[in-house]
């Protein structure tokens, strides 16, 4: 069943190529949708482009921006633009309370504005549903970088995954498939048993130092510093390192470049290596977290009227 969005204004600000899956789909359920940081496109025929965030804000019900937000002055994401979208909080501050903004990952500013002026903020980046399946294009980009960065088969390779979380788990398995010898780092013993019951090697954090000397491949998707000096200095000079982990990483690639170690920091891969099906998993979710959003604040402007 499509969800009807008929005559809700969305404001979409920012964004790369999921954003050129996801606007055409809110478009087809009837929303207005105005977008900003996007040139003339054949894909975008249904929506209003504007030039300003100020001009995509105006009468936005509901605001949409990128997975991974804006950078620490503000910057929204905006591949195909040629002037930065800075969000300010006076733009913010035009938005009605308990407007619905959503955007993958939210930075400290962002939250303080929306808890100030009562708006109905929404990180996707971390919902399971979005999460898990965007873990597939995240495992599937970290085995093509290290494929391209190694000289050897994936398959019969020393392959260690640090971490057991969403992309964690999905890497395991498809190194596993490809006839890796995948050893897995975690720190919770439930996770511990459920790595040994799915045929690989597990390994707490305390041990890795010990034993990582034999790893061909490290890929790490624990969002702190893991692979430290000491733990570098363990590693074999060929070891091929890919870090999947939001910036900075988990890596101290300042002395991975000292020893001579290829250390590359990936994240955001599914937006960069499958934006069609990244853009697909939004297109999925956006939709009714709009809808819910609209609808609560409907709800709640109905009973302050009544009282």
């Amino acid at each position: 069943m499509v969800l009807d969005l008929t005559g809700i204004q969305v404001a979409v600000l920012g964004g790369d190529d999921r954003e050129l899956i996801l606007i055409p789909e809110l478009v087809k359920m009837g929303a207005r949708v105005r977008v900003v940081g996007f040139p003339q496109r054949p894909e975008l025929a249904g929506a209003q482009l504007v030039d300003t965030l100020e001009e995509a804000l105006i009468g936005a019900q509901a605001v949409v921006m990128p997975m991974p937000g804006t950078d620490d002055k503000g910057n929204i994401r905006a591949v195909y633009s040629e002037k930065k979208l800075e969000l300010t909080e006076k733009l913010i501050r035009r938005l009605p309370p308990q407007t619905t903004v959503i955007i993958g990952v939210a930075r400290s500013f962002l939250k303080e504005w929306a808890v100030k002026y009562r708006l109905n903020l929404i990180e996707i980046a971390e919902m399971d549903h979005i999460a898990i399946l965007n873990s597939i294009p995240s495992a599937e980009g970290a085995i093509q970088i290290a494929m391209e960065n190694v000289p050897i088969t994936i398959h019969g390779s020393q392959s260690w995954v640090l971490g057991f979380g969403r992309v964690g788990k999905t890497l395991a398995r498809m190194l596993q498939g490809l006839g890796a010898f995948t050893t897995v780092c975690a720190r919770n013993p439930a996770d511990l048993a459920r790595i040994w019951e799915m045929g690989y090697r597990g390994i707490t954090f305390d041990q890795m130092s010990e034993k990582i000397e034999k790893a061909d491949i490290i890929f790490n998707t624990v969002p702190a510093m893991v692979l430290n000096k000491e733990v570098l200095l363990k590693c074999s000079p060929e070891v091929v390192i890919v870090d999947l982990a939001s910036q900075p990483g988990g890596t101290d690639f300042e002395w991975a470049d000292k020893l001579g170690i290829k250390a590359i920091l990936a994240p955001g891969l599914p937006g960069k290596v499958a934006p069609k099906t990244a853009g697909k998993i939004l297109a999925q979710v956006v939709p009714d977290l709009i809808v819910e959003g609209v609808r609560q604040k409907l709800e709640r402007h109905t009973i302050s009227e009544a009282t």
